[in-house]
């Protein structure tokens, strides 16, 4: 059964962001079951799931009461589209994200994936600059590293080249800043920001994109004030501020949103992953209620942006399921209990490795940054750092029984990102995992 499961899929199965040599190979996993934080192979090995998936299980996997919920939709009503009609569970949940979300983030624009909704945000903001008679503020600043997505308009404002140069020319009026990695005076970090709307002149500039907690670069988290200071600087130029809370949204960070964390209420917020906890694809925009007022009350009248599966009801329906059973279990909480004790842990793990430079992190997000030796400063040359995060540190994990990701963002990095239900015992794995993994990587010559 395995050879014929691996024979149809090398024959008719496409991965994303996926080597040809490492698919042609037979290496890639495939994946059958999931429980808790733990997933199965075809071969029947168990893994603790590193990454949530992608940053996006929050509650765990193999939940039945979740399956159940999108189960009875789909007998009740599987689907009708969101123009110019909707249906009870959407509103539902609308209602659920709008109550969760800070300040008066209260309209919520349904898609199907967070580059889905990072394109919503885009789109809307020239769009609602347009409505206030300002054709002219199309430009989109964001920060080198980021990852905001794959469509044209995410893309263009994502800030990793390797990942752009092959769809050139991307789209007009992206500029990109430095993001916070390296400041310790949030003030200083965010007048890179200023500086460019200045440069770009700010008749120009429709928004600055920014997710709260980076991910691109390896979980950083940014000097307190910089968020502050970032709204002031928007509020002075007329610029919308739009959080990506794709990956922070959803008590990846101890709270509900990033922003909350940050003090900040932001124009505009995109969210996906965790809001359904990948049981079904979603994305969403949320508005600040005035600012959505201000379009729909315009001669133009109406955001002229949708998609077929945005607010799907079985969707709306997995999301409410997922988005209860996070609150009434009290999974931000335990986030919230538990992060420092997993920053502790790493620490104390990279303490013993000379390999690793930093812990950074918040919450259940957290990255592990690797060098050649910590003690010299000798970083890991391009071709070094190649080797140990496609060839060695991968195997090795897996070995162990982890499951995550070996990132090559900026600086070689593990991703330690695990779903949100996960107990002091669960941490403990975990950074013994990492533990024994550099001791291998040691022992051979790292």
């Amino acid at each position: 059964m395995t050879t014929t499961v691996t024979t149809n899929a090398l024959a008719h199965t496409a991965l994303h962001f996926t080597p040809g040599a490492m698919w042609r190979s037979g290496a890639a996993p495939i994946w059958v079951r999931g429980e808790g934080i733990r997933i199965w192979d075809q071969d029947g090995n168990s893994f603790i799931d590193g990454l949530a998936g992608l940053f996006s299980v929050q509650i765990g996997h193999g939940r039945a009461d979740i399956a159940a919920a999108a189960g009875e939709q789909m007998k009740t009503l599987a689907y009708m589209p969101s123009w110019s009609a909707t249906t009870p569970v959407t509103i539902e949940a609308s209602n659920l994200i709008a109550s969760l979300a800070p300040g008066d983030l209260d309209v919520v624009f349904l898609v199907s994936s967070g580059s889905e909704a990072v394109e919503s945000a885009i789109k809307f903001s020239r769009q609602y600059h347009s409505a206030r008679n300002e054709p002219r503020r199309v430009k989109v600043i964001s920060r080198y590293l980021s990852y905001h997505g794959t469509t044209m308009g995410a893309l263009s404002a994502t800030g990793l080249p390797g990942i752009r140069e092959a769809y050139g020319p991307l789209l007009y009026g992206f500029r990109k800043v430095s993001n916070t990695l390296g400041f310790d005076d949030g003030v200083a970090a965010a007048a890179r920001v200023e500086e460019a709307i200045i440069e770009e002149g700010p008749e120009t500039v429709a928004m600055v994109l920014a997710e709260p907690v980076q991910n691109g670069g390896g979980s950083i988290v940014p000097p307190a004030g910089y968020w502050q200071e970032l709204r002031r600087i928007c509020d002075k130029y007329g610029v919308l501020l739009c959080a990506d809370e794709v990956i922070n949204g959803f008590g990846r960070l101890g709270e509900w949103f990033g922003s909350e964390l940050m003090g900040v209420v932001p124009d505009l917020l995109t969210f996906a992953k965790g809001a359904t906890s990948s049981y079904a694809p979603i994305g969403g925009l949320l508005i600040r209620e005035p600012v959505f007022e201000e379009l729909m009350d315009s001669h133009i009248g109406t955001f002229n942006h949708g998609a077929t599966w945005g607010g799907h009801a079985v969707v709306a329906a997995t999301s409410v399921a997922n988005l209860t059973a996070m609150r009434d279990e009290d999974v931000v909480g335990n986030v919230r209990n538990l992060g420092g004790y997993f920053r502790e842990k790493l620490e104390r793990m990279a303490a013993g490795h000379r390999m690793v430079s930093d812990v950074r992190g918040i919450g259940f997000f957290y990255a592990v940054e690797l060098t050649a030796d910590r003690e010299t400063g000798r970083r890991l040359t391009p071709e070094q750092a190649d080797v140990l995060l496609k060839k060695t540190l991968p195997p090795l994990m897996m070995e162990e029984g982890l499951y995550t990701r070996a990132d090559d963002r900026g600086e070689p990095k593990i991703l330690l990102c695990p779903p949100l239900i996960s107990t002091r015992s669960d941490i403990d794995d975990m950074v013994s995992m990492v533990d024994r993994t550099l001791d291998k990587a040691g022992a051979m010559g790292w």
